[in-house]
């Protein structure tokens, strides 16, 4: 049995899984296995998993499920003590596995390893971006307020501690669930939170930015309105679950997203969107400008140059900012 595998789904990712593979077969940590997870594509993707030569690499073929349908069909797949995720567009650098292994068989009671991230483009050009997280003493308000774990291919989890959250849905008939099927946005965040609510596993990430993640125009991240009502729901679906732990980060957390989707919406040029949402952000609470007033500085600033002049004036504005910050 191999010690660690890594769930990889995929749906017409015939153009970005090579470079996706390749980086997974470089891993130093040599004990491993890759489960990809063809969610029913409709292009090559199938024919490039098998023009791997490569024992290491397993192919489960499934009609569509989505996401997190993928990565469950592929974590019920799954053969390693230790489980990790990468998306079929996002990159692993070769020390990300050995680590997490590492920080995991040190520390038995983490049970959800992750690291950093940089981002890059459709061409793997870095975008000088990069996701510094916090990596000790997470408790599960860090990961409601300014989610740590980030995204799907930065974490790795001890399967016993990833095992503490599977659940089969009365509808189901095939496998158990770990993510939520329900969702087509933020079932990431719903599961690192389900996660840290209900299980006494610890949450701890290894220095470096191990993950390069993938940021492609049109993406799911780029729908904002349907980005922030799964987050809402996620909200919605978890608060029976500790009535007050919501009451008293709600509103905050909301503003973190707010924010966030802000700055998304600068990056798509829509001036006005990034104002409202930075009002918005405003509005539900004041706790970001307080505990970050650079970055929400920066990003009212922007919001309101691109609003009142273009894009040129607000990066403009976003640069000087962040310049007057260094020095």
């Amino acid at each position: 049995m191999p010690k660690a595998s890594i769930v990889v789904p995929a749906f017409n990712a015939a153009e970005t899984l090579p470079e996706t593979l390749r980086s997974l077969l470089a891993q130093t940590f040599p004990d491993f296995e890759i489960v990809v997870v063809d969610d029913g594509s409709t292009d090559r993707t199938v024919a490039v998993v098998r023009s791997f030569a490569d024992r290491r690499i397993r192919i489960v073929q499934q009609p569509n499920r989505g996401l997190p349908g993928a990565r469950n069909s592929g974590i019920d797949a799954a053969r390693g003590e230790f489980i990790g995720f990468c998306d079929a567009d996002d990159l692993w650098r070769p020390t990300k596995l050995a680590a997490h292994v590492a920080h995991l068989e040190a520390n038995p009671q983490v049970g959800l390893s992750y690291s950093g991230s940089d981002l890059i483009d459709m061409e793997s050009r870095p975008l000088k971006v990069a996701m510094r997280p916090r990596l000790r003493n997470v408790t599960a308000a860090h990961v409601f307020l300014r989610n740590p774990v980030g995204n799907g291919s930065a974490p790795v989890f001890r399967r016993a501690a990833l095992d503490a959250i599977r659940w089969r849905p009365a509808q189901e008939t095939v496998r158990d669930w770990w993510f939520d099927e329900t969702f087509r946005q933020s079932e990431d965040i719903e599961c690192w939170l389900r996660f840290a609510l209900t299980t006494d596993w610890e949450i701890e990430g290894v220095p470096g930015q191990l993950t390069r993640y993938r940021i492609a125009p049109g993406g799911l991240s780029a729908s904002l309105h349907k980005q922030l009502a799964a987050w809402d729901r996620v909200v919605e679906k978890l608060q029976p679950l500790a009535p007050d732990f919501f009451a008293r980060h709600a509103p905050v957390a909301r503003a973190y997203q707010l924010r966030y989707l802000a700055r998304r919406a600068f990056s798509m040029g829509n001036g006005p969107e990034a104002v409202r949402l930075v009002r918005a952000s405003l509005a539900s609470s004041r706790r970001p400008l307080v505990a970050e007033p650079v970055k929400t500085l920066t990003t009212i600033g922007a919001s309101l140059a691109l609003n009142m002049f273009g894009k040129a004036a607000g990066s403009a504005l976003l640069a000087r900012l962040k310049s007057a910050h260094r020095t």
